[in-house]
């Protein structure tokens, strides 16, 4: 039996596996006295609007989704939860043989993701700047707008960057390191295509919610999942971890920089301020 407040949460419809997911998660918390439901949006923008405007208790946010909420609702946003595969990350660059260097690209075309992907644009595209290789001045950036608004919670955008880095209409494509495992698994990438950089460790998703929300038994049961568990090992899989961990802020350092260094939300801000 359910008791107290409804929690909702918002999610963003990334990929056909979301409903069955959050119907999982809806079961799973039900049967243990929690009332929960959620809410699917087309892009974060919008999720995060709504939870502005109350009408969500908690959003499962992508890492620049969680920039938004903190700087739309300065001293109120907090991260109580996040994946043990959402820690540590890292983006890579790949280049076409004979390139061993961010240096050696200067001049050239990089290919990214999305325009709104901290792995595959944002994030690369700092560690660029930061070596003195403005984008658009001392490289040509091209991107891969696939699915915009998702903040690339998708591999849409990466693939085709790898793509156009094979097909040599690119000379450096930049990924998430496990985007780039998985293309060489597929056969897409070639090993005659290196790494030339990696940046440093960054987080990805978290579960955000804003001010005082009621969501202490919420947490509670998210975090006491385990992958032990043969009926939450499922759930577990299909959103790809193996344990919940308590939400940590630190590691957005690098995409605070890159969202201030080319002013990615600040028309957005503008509006929702």
């Amino acid at each position: 039996m359910t008791t107290g407040k409804e929690i909702v949460l918002g999610a963003v419809a990334y990929d056909a596996k979301v409903v069955p997911i959050w119907e999982g998660f809806r079961a799973y918390f039900g049967a243990r006295g929690l009332a929960f439901d959620y809410v699917l949006y087309s892009n974060y923008e919008r999720q995060v609007e709504a939870h502005l405007r109350k009408e969500i208790d908690v959003a499962w946010n992508s890492p620049l989704a969680w920039i938004e909420s903190d700087r739309a609702a300065p001293g109120r946003a907090r991260a109580i939860a996040m994946r043990d595969t959402d820690c540590d990350l890292t983006s890579v660059v790949i280049a076409r043989p004979g390139i061993t260097s961010l240096e050696d690209l200067r001049g050239k075309r990089i290919g990214v993701g999305a325009g709104d992907s901290p792995q595959a644009t944002l994030i690369p595209l700092l560690a660029f700047a930061e070596a003195g290789l403005e984008p658009g001045r001392d490289i040509e950036v091209v991107r891969h707008d696939v699915l915009v608004g998702k903040h690339g919670d998708h591999v849409g955008g990466e693939r085709d960057a790898v793509k156009a880095l094979v097909a040599g209409t690119v000379d450096a494509a930049c990924v998430i390191d496990g985007n780039r495992l998985a293309f060489t698994r597929e056969g897409i990438l070639p090993a005659s295509h290196a790494v030339i950089f990696q940046t440093p460790p960054y987080d990805h998703c978290n579960f955000t919610v804003l001010g005082d929300a009621p969501i202490g038994k919420f947490q509670e049961l998210l975090l006491a999942m385990s992958y032990t568990d043969p009926q939450v090992r499922p759930l577990l899989d299909m959103e790809g971890l193996k344990a919940w961990r308590p939400g940590r802020t630190s590691g957005y350092a690098q995409l605070e920089r890159a969202v201030d260094r080319f002013k990615t939300i600040d028309a957005w801000l503008a509006r929702v301020r």
